[in-house]
């Protein structure tokens, strides 16, 4: 083990002990240096930096976000005597959204204390606003831009005016946002309460009813209130009536988005619902039989009486005709001797009873109106869409129009001059887009990369210096082994003898045959 250890650290001892002071004082620093830099990596990479997620919070309000974020697996910790919580800095938008969306808090708003904290020396109130509302729309609409299915969003906040009587009551403050969205996707109820409460909450006194929200094709996005009663039946077919309309808008928009481009279609659908529900019930009594109106016979019964004898008049009595006993009688008239035959058959049959109880669905679609607004390839020329293709985006409305519409509102199947005053394409350019520019954020700081580049630097130089000493120490190393030669006489000045023939022959055996000279010095060692 220690001759193991030897052959490790003997080279890097005597490469050590070769070194000058110089070149010592050189490698050591190098060294110390990328420990620091590596020291003081580790420890920006793995500290948790806590900013203040919400403020101003009851300590009811506290506990339950302090009992999601443990259950999340988060670090948190809470200060100001429980109002304010802080989490850390990379997952602060993260949670803001993720904690909106399931109406955290209900009270307390977003912190932005860092404002009053980083405003320069000198600055006017008026200065502050300015910037603290304008650094305010932007984080909202950063937070915003985290929700699954949203671009980019803008952001426009409008602050009441701060009275100079105590007395006077504040005003509300309102929003409006337009949302960039994704072609196609599909919001959920809890997302959109997400975005209202979100930016409810981080705004002072801005109710979520002073909130507007819209995408890039005007569609609103708008908040169903859970304090609706049941019975407000107008209120709930309204919604059934704008879920009905949304769902066609986002289908078509879906299919001729990607026929024609996103932003080179716009579509608009209205719907007339009939929200009328019958609730009846169906008693109905039919044959087994339906070809021969016959029934299932469950039992049949047949008397058959004969009399011969004097004086048999005809008798018995005579069945209704609708009864299922049958008697017939064989006499002759008269009153001398005679005969009678009586024959009598019962038929018991069952039918097929049904018993339905009828609820109808309450929402059918009765008229359903489909209008496209289509912006030609070259906008300045609509010329440049063929009719083939408006055509086709005809036939394809024409098809959702004839399979969406009830058919016992229409009275049986519409005709294609109903199908064609149901929708309407207009190709025209488009105006007024709305562009959204894409801000493309790098995930990591900038200051890793300085880091890294530090680093990069430290390990040139010190492969550079290693070698740098490498070869000053092959120098050293030739610089000793080459010796000064004392001058000798010229070979062709010495007399030609046996020995320096022989001599001159081994030498050029050593230049062309190394392998035979070694092999033949061998022999001469071994023979000695």
């Amino acid at each position: 083990m220690k001759e193991n250890l030897n052959k490790i650290f003997n080279p890097l001892k005597e490469y050590w002990q070769s070194r000058s002071k110089k070149q010592k004082t050189v490698i050591t620093s190098s060294g110390l240096l990328l420990l620091l830099v590596v020291i003081f990596s580790v420890y920006f990479f793995t500290r948790v930096t806590l900013v203040p997620l919400y403020s101003n919070l009851t300590p009811s309000e506290t506990g339950a976000i302090k009992e999601s974020l443990d259950s999340r697996g988060i670090t948190s910790e809470i200060s100001n005597g429980g109002t304010v919580i802080s989490v850390p800095e990379e997952v602060v938008d993260t949670l803001k959204v993720e904690l909106a969306a399931e109406g955290i808090p209900q009270s307390g708003s977003i912190d932005y204390s860092f404002f009053s904290e980083n405003a320069s020396f000198g600055m006017t109130d008026n200065e502050f606003n300015v910037l603290k509302l304008d650094a305010l729309q932007t984080e909202i609409a950063n937070l915003i831009k985290g929700v699954d299915g949203i671009n980019d969003a803008n952001v426009v906040i409008t602050l009441p005016e701060e009275s100079v009587f105590v007395s006077d009551q504040g005003g509300e403050a309102t929003a409006s946002i337009v949302l960039n969205t994704k072609p196609g996707y599909n919001f959920s109820e809890n997302q959109i309460k997400g975005l209202y409460t979100l930016v409810s909450k981080s705004v002072p006194n801005l109710p979520t009813d002073n909130i507007v929200i819209t995408n890039q094709t005007f569609e609103y996005f708008d908040l169903n209130s859970s304090n609706n009663s049941a019975t407000d039946t107008f209120t709930a077919q309204n919604n059934v009536k704008k879920q009905i309309e949304r769902d066609i808008q986002r289908q078509v928009q879906t299919m001729l988005g990607t026929l024609m481009g996103q932003d080179k279609v716009v579509v608009s659908v209205t719907a007339d619902i009939d929200f009328t529900q019958e609730n009846r019930e169906e008693n109905l009594v039919t044959p087994v039989d339906e070809e021969n109106m016959a029934g299932i016979e469950i039992s049949a019964q047949n008397i058959t009486e004969t009399y011969t004898g004097e004086n048999a008049a005809n008798g018995g009595v005579v069945q209704a005709e609708d009864e299922t006993d049958t008697t017939t009688y064989n006499s002759e008239t008269g009153s001398g001797n005679g005969d009678y035959e009586k024959v009598e058959q019962t038929v018991n049959s069952e039918v097929n009873r049904i018993k339905k109880q009828i609820v109808e669905s309450p929402y059918k679609i009765r008229d359903l109106g489909i209008q496209v607004m289509v912006e030609p390839p070259d906008a300045n020329d609509t010329t440049s869409l063929p009719q083939e293709s408006i055509d086709d985006i005809s036939n394809i409305l024409g098809t959702i129009v004839r399979t969406s519409i009830d058919k016992t509102s229409t009275g049986g199947e519409l005709t294609d001059e109903d199908i064609q005053s149901k929708i309407a394409v207009s190709v025209q350019p488009f105006n007024g887009k709305i562009q959204a520019t894409e801000v493309v954020q790098t995930s990591i700081p900038w200051w890793i990369y300085a880091v890294g580049g530090a680093l990069l630097a430290i390990i040139i130089l010190l492969i550079f210096l290693f070698m740098n000493a490498r070869k000053k120490k092959k120098q050293e190393d030739v610089e000793e082994i080459i010796q000064p030669v004392t001058p000798v006489k010229d070979i062709n000045e010495e007399q030609e003898n046996e020995g320096s023939i022989r001599r001159k022959q081994l030498e050029k055996m050593a230049k062309e045959k190394p392998e035979e000279f070694a092999k033949l010095l061998r022999t001469w060692i071994t023979e000695d």
